[in-house]
């Protein structure tokens, strides 16, 4: 038996383009990087959890020469050495339905975070030296590339019109805000629409979102009517707590901020847009997300540039370092301080626990 010290570790969101770029090795950058991170993992000092958008966007992933899905999904799970985050749907609903509850309670609308509402399981334990995965991915992947491009399509079509458009940034904001709040209302209106006409398949084949105005709808009295009980749900959408979800300010706000780059004549070669955008709703999802719940993110060029603007500045208001490849010494300098804060007590212990190593 060897006693261990408690650890406290650094928790890193490394990007979709990330893992793809040192899966293939074809840039030694991205290579070096993941050699670090593995280090730092093995030294108990850091955890890089994957999460269901890693395995959304993996399995969108048409291969590169012998490479496949497979391949990329295990090499992400092993970086992240058995580690997950809580679905995305998860997350989303446990940050809504936490403001919900403070909303009825009279609660101060600051969101208040607790790492496990997005982890699964403790982040700071010791590792052992291997993980079993259970394997399994049950959504319709060709559907899922197809919209994908008509997204990316439809937004940068959309282009033309934002740069025309004389709305104010906190007017685009509220726009966001007031899509989603429309989004969870009339996905759940649709579901009981469709069991009153006798579609019992809508319990199994809505959209999840739908599921959160029915999860919210729980917490309020039996002897209400639904429609009192919906315009309850609708102040809440129009209140402050609503606005304080972490996921969804994030997410408005880059949208928003994406918009006013555009106004300011960023993106103007379309095509390039097109390139440079291919994967922005997945790499929003991420971000907003499981951002405010990291110590640091590494993530692409793009979204680097949009989330360190001061419309939004993630670092300062969620205290998450943002990495990118035009910031990599940073990147490095950052894992050297974490590495130099190992204790003497940590490093007997590493000493001791994997002596093989």
């Amino acid at each position: 038996m060897v006693p261990l010290p408690p650890v406290k570790k650094k928790v890193l969101y490394l990007d979709q383009f990330f893992f793809s770029g040192a899966f293939r090795a074809g840039d030694q950058r991205f290579v070096e990087v993941a050699e670090r991170v593995k280090h730092l993992a093995h030294l108990q000092l850091l955890v890089a959890p994957y999460s269901s958008v890693h395995e959304d966007e993996t399995h969108q992933w048409r291969g590169y020469r012998e490479f496949n899905t497979a391949d990329l999904l295990e090499f992400i799970k092993k970086t992240a050495r058995g580690s997950e985050f809580e679905k995305d749907y998860q997350v989303e609903r446990t940050q809504v339905t936490k403001a919900w509850s403070a909303f009825l309670k009279g609660m101060p609308a600051d969101y208040l975070f607790e790492s496990s509402e997005a982890t699964r399981g403790s982040l700071h334990e010791w590792d052992d030296y291997f993980h079993i995965d259970v394997g399994g991915y049950y959504k319709d992947v060709e559907l899922r590339r197809s919209l994908k491009t008509q997204t990316v399509d439809e937004l940068i079509n959309a282009f033309d019109e934002w740069q025309r458009s004389e709305q104010s940034f906190e007017q685009d904001v509220a726009v966001e805000m007031h899509a989603a709040a429309k989004n969870y209302i009339d996905t759940y209106l649709m579901m009981v629409s469709r069991l009153a006409r006798g579609d019992f398949a809508a319990v199994v084949d809505s959209p999840i979102v739908s599921k959160i105005v029915e999860h919210m709808l729980h917490w309020l009295s039996e002897e209400k009517s639904l429609d009192e009980k919906l315009s309850r749900c609708v102040e809440f959408f129009k209140s402050e707590y609503f606005n304080q979800v972490p996921c969804l300010w994030v997410e408005s706000r880059m949208f928003a901020t994406l918009k006013a780059m555009v106004k300011r004549g960023a993106y103007s070669n379309r095509e390039d847009a097109r390139r440079r955008l291919s994967g922005v709703f997945e790499d929003i999802k991420h971000i907003s997300l499981y951002a405010p719940y990291c110590d640091a993110f590494f993530m692409d060029q793009p979204m680097a540039e949009l989330v360190s603007h001061p419309s939004i500045n993630l670092e300062q208001r969620y205290g998450v370092r943002v990495f990118s490849l035009n910031r990599l010494g940073y990147f490095f300098a950052w894992l050297d301080e974490v590495e130099n804060e190992m204790s003497e007590e940590h490093r007997a212990a590493i000493a001791a626990a994997y002596p093989e190593r």
